[in-house]
């Protein structure tokens, strides 16, 4: 299986240590990732709950906290509910906090945890990938590219964010780096007649996988919402079924506003997945609770570096243990 669902082989991991398994040195990737939002959550529980029973003030003072750490109302108030059924007016120590909300989050994020899966039924399956500019969408694509690659797929590229030069050119970069094959145009060609183009010549060489690229210029909501929605009935001209994914690709960084962004995207066209970039940016990890939370949609990957191997399906129990600071359990592997 590939590790984004559908494939011959599996790609190793490129850093590991001695004597370590490539889960293993994935899930140290992924804590030191997330170190800057686990600290946040650490401290402020260290904070709290040092020398402390459990009553309405100190319950209400982690839901603050769970709040300022971007995990959501929801979240925080399910994380304050199940301590209270079990600990309420008793003395609870930090690590006791932690350990019951990386339950809670796991429960959360289990349901949405799901791989890309490529049908290899499809000749090709066509995946669009949307976004806003700056959240990694070029580079996201580049990296999903070359896991299918290592997988033994046949992977066709196309560049249609058409009206930057600059994504088209780091597209090409991605197709030299993985001996995908680029289709694109010139500056400002029509994306729409670029994507129908695409699919006709990946389908007419049997790839197995087509990622198309796309604007994300939301200062004009309308235009970019009309150039999706063109570029959608276009593929559909060649094969009425596709696209067969649509992706969104979130930067997490931006925190809060990952929610607007949701909603944008969602209203332009069906999102049907989302991949999370740069959470070893920010302390606002926890975003990724609150989106699975409110939207329910599959969390395909999440991204924790620059390197091809730092975009790893998304594992609920690894996440939520790296996220409030805890060693990883056995059991489940990525």
């Amino acid at each position: 299986m590939s590790i984004f669902g559908f494939g011959k082989k599996k790609t190793p991991d490129p850093t590991p240590e001695a004597g370590e398994t490539e889960a293993e040195g994935w899930f140290g990737r992924l804590r030191t990732g997330l170190s800057k939002s686990s600290s946040r959550l650490t401290q402020g529980l260290g904070d709290l709950f040092t020398k402390r029973k459990l009553d309405d003030e100190a319950l209400e003072d982690l839901e603050d906290l769970l709040i300022t750490a971007d995990l959501g109302q929801a979240t925080a108030a399910k994380v304050a509910a199940q301590l209270a059924r079990t600990r309420f007016g008793q003395d609870v120590s930090p690590d006791e906090v932690r350990q019951t909300l990386a339950e809670e989050i796991t429960r959360i994020l289990a349901p949405v945890a799901r791989p890309l899966t490529i049908d290899a039924g499809r000749k090709p399956h066509v995946v669009l990938v949307v976004g806003v500019n700056g959240s990694g969408k070029t580079t996201t694509i580049g990296k999903l590219a070359k896991a299918q690659r290592d997988a033994g797929l046949s992977v066709t590229l196309a560049a249609g964010d058409t009206f930057r030069a600059a994504a088209v050119e780091q597209l090409k970069v991605w197709g030299e780096r993985t001996g995908c094959p680029v289709i694109a145009r010139e500056t400002g060609a029509d994306a729409a007649g670029l994507a129908y183009d695409a699919l006709a010549e990946s389908r007419k060489r049997g790839d197995d996988l087509l990622f198309i690229d796309t604007a994300g210029r939301l200062q004009n909501k309308a235009d970019l919402m009309a150039e999706l929605a063109k570029m959608v009935r276009s593929i559909k001209k060649v094969d009425e079924t596709a696209p067969h994914d649509v992706l969104l690709v979130l930067d997490a960084t931006v925190g809060q506003n990952a929610h607007s962004q949701v909603e944008v995207f969602k209203d332009m066209v069906a999102v049907t997945g989302l991949v999370l970039t740069k959470l070893d940016g920010t302390a606002r990890g926890g975003v990724l609770v609150a989106l699975a939370e409110k939207f329910g949609l599959p969390v395909h990957a999440i991204g924790v570096g620059e390197q091809a191997g730092d975009l790893r399906p998304f594992e609920a129990d690894a996440f939520a243990r790296s996220l409030v600071g805890l060693e990883r359990t056995g059991g489940s592997t990525i």
